[in-house]
């Protein structure tokens, strides 16, 4: 899968988001995501609102996905 590919899925689930994906073999990636949607939350509140989005294609398509996650007042 394109990293922008995946910068699309998690667009569409939090809109508005700022989001960088980036992978050099298209099976592990690494994500940034800032999002005001991540404010007042946990850390694994913040995993499942992305993780949610991709459903099956975690773990099949997408071997592995890092992610850095912050609130704009975090960056």
């Amino acid at each position: 899968m394109d990293p922008s590919a995946i910068q699309q899925i998690i667009l569409q689930a939090i809109p508005g988001a700022r989001v960088d994906v980036v992978s050099d073999d298209h099976v592990h990636y690494r994500a940034r995501i800032v999002s005001e949607q991540f404010s007042g939350r946990s850390r694994l509140e913040r995993h499942r609102m992305v993780h949610s989005a991709f459903g099956p294609e975690l773990g099949r398509e997408i071997h592995a996905l890092s992610l850095e996650l912050k609130a704009p007042d975090e960056v």
